[in-house]
């Protein structure tokens, strides 16, 4: 059984991807950091860097934006070329040859104030701004919109000979722009033309809308937003076969029933409102695999271990037998670490994709002797990568018994979304941030007043965390109070631990444990 679940509160929300019980991945959208991958600006460039010919551009979305000329330069020839679309170079920027870009000065046709027309290809990362491109591309369900390459092709995903020059021939009969392409998505198999032609058009307007828009704005300003949360879960069960959606919002499951009709005469799809006390999460214990997935040592059913380590350049994952029973044969000791790698290898694709990990990844496996068996591990690997929607690349098993590999970097890893640095020790660990604590404490006030009827509590906190509290969520707490008929008193005590909290009754004094 496949099934998403759907975990709403105030400042974020969390999608979970089950198969048979199992948590297979994790999706965090929060308010304040929102997914900008695939969103179009209009942008303004903001500071020049001779040295490696790039530019900053703000986007208005915080940090600047980064983006090399040879893009800028290539892609807006061609909208202006396509177009009509006036950038304000002071010099022709038709007459710069592709082939000269890279050598060319960046301050002889780019100054500061300029607008550009981007998209965002890699979300921001700490103090790193969005990675930027001016190679717009446009997705939908089936087809992807390419308004300036004239390249219509298939997804590689797409494997099968036939299909792949069936939807080719498909698409090169469009009626679409000679200087546009269009790309047909793994999902565009087996369906009909009628849906692939309304779908390009819809592209084709919504870009026609982004050209209208980018000339009567003269700010940095967001032109084009990627579907959200709750749309792209809808899809994606769809389109893979889930067999329900569960929602603990009542408001989200309304949205989530509404967006669904649109999908309703293509697959049956169960989509459920959760009404039970005990928090969602929790019932399917989701919250215990995330806490898990977050440890450093994760244990295996075999008895062996995963050890992930971070360091500046990459992952490393070392995987280890611990108390796994093995008996004297040597035969039987190799095939018992096989069984043990190969369990490795498929806990560690599962532990990229609900961490979010991205970057370079080594693997350091059980050595074995045999070639043969060494295979099966990578193979056992590459199989479970491939249900990663990352864009995932893995090498062949070194003498040492060490695999590379690298994954996209969707967005931004599930660390860094619920940890800061810790100011305990230098820097060295992270604890939670505020913002993660507050949507803790404020799960821990609804499982007190909808489970245990305890409306009127004492909070107590670090004053860390208490001036946060005051400064941030004041207004929250008091809608949470109003909603619920109770009280809330907050207390500080400064030698409570950052992340630490803990509730009293204002009845009686008893502590309450949540």
């Amino acid at each position: 059984m496949k099934e998403i679940l759907i975990n709403v509160s105030s400042k974020e929300k969390r999608c979970a991807l089950l198969k048979c019980g199992k948590l297979q991945d994790l999706i965090y959208d929060r308010k304040s950091n929102r997914q900008l991958t695939g969103n179009i600006y209009r942008g303004q460039v903001t500071h020049l860097l001779h040295n490696i010919q790039s530019a900053f551009i703000d986007i208005n979305e915080g940090e600047n934006g980064f983006i090399h000329i040879s893009d800028i330069v290539e892609n807006t020839q061609k909208f202006q070329e396509i177009f009509d679309m006036e950038f304000e170079w002071e010099c022709d920027i038709s007459l710069i040859k592709t082939d000269k870009v890279k050598n060319a000065d960046i301050s002889k046709f780019m100054e500061i104030g300029h607008p550009v027309l981007v998209q965002v290809v890699k979300e921001p990362i700490g103090s790193k701004g969005a990675r930027l491109t001016s190679n717009i591309t446009i997705a939908g369900r089936y087809l992807v919109l390419l308004p300036n390459t004239p390249h219509r092709g298939v997804s590689r995903k797409v494997v099968e000979r036939s299909e792949r020059e069936h939807l080719k021939k498909l698409i090169r009969s469009f009626e679409m722009p000679q200087n546009m392409g269009l790309i047909c998505r793994t999902a565009s198999i087996s369906v009909e033309s009628e849906v692939l032609i309304k779908e390009a058009h819809d592209l084709l307007k919504t870009w026609e809308k982004i050209v209208e828009d980018f000339q009567n704005h003269s700010k940095p300003t967001c032109l084009y937003r990627e579907s959200d949360l709750i749309k792209k879960a809808i899809i994606k069960a769809v389109d893979k076969k889930f067999n329900r959606i569960l929602i603990d919002d009542y408001k989200t499951f309304q949205y989530a029933k509404h967006l669904y009709k649109s999908y309703k005469n293509e697959y049956s799809l169960k989509i459920e409102y959760y009404r039970d006390k005990l928090p969602m999460f929790e019932r399917f214990m989701i919250e215990t695999e995330i806490n898990r997935c977050l440890r450093r040592k994760i244990w295996l059913q075999s008895g062996g271990y995963l050890f992930f380590e971070k360091t500046e350049a990459m992952y490393t994952v070392d995987v280890n037998s611990g108390r796994s029973q093995t008996s004297k044969s040597n035969m039987d000791v190799e095939e018992t670490l096989v069984r043990i790698n190969m369990e490795a290898a498929e806990e560690t694709a599962r532990h990229l994709r609900i961490c979010n990990i991205g970057g370079l990844v080594v693997c350091d496996f059980i050595d074995l002797r045999s070639r043969r068996n060494q295979r099966r591990v990578l193979d056992t690997l590459k199989e479970a990568m491939k249900e990663d929607s990352a864009k995932c690349t893995v090498l062949r098993m070194s003498e040492f018994g060490l695999v590379e590999m690298t994954r996209q970097r969707i967005r931004e890893s599930l660390i860094h979304t619920l940890f800061t640095q810790c100011p305990y020790c230098s820097g060295k660990g992270t604890i939670k941030n505020h913002e993660s604590i507050s949507i803790e404490i404020e799960r821990a006030l609804k499982r007190l007043a909808v489970q245990y009827k305890e409306n009127k509590v004492r909070l107590i906190v670090h004053p860390d965390m208490a001036n946060y509290l005051q400064s941030q969520d004041q207004k929250l707490f008091k809608s949470m109070i109003k909603k619920w008929k109770g009280e809330v008193e907050v207390e500080i005590n400064d030698e409570l631990h950052l992340n630490s909290f803990e509730f009293y009754s204002l009845a009686n004094g008893n502590k309450l444990e949540p």
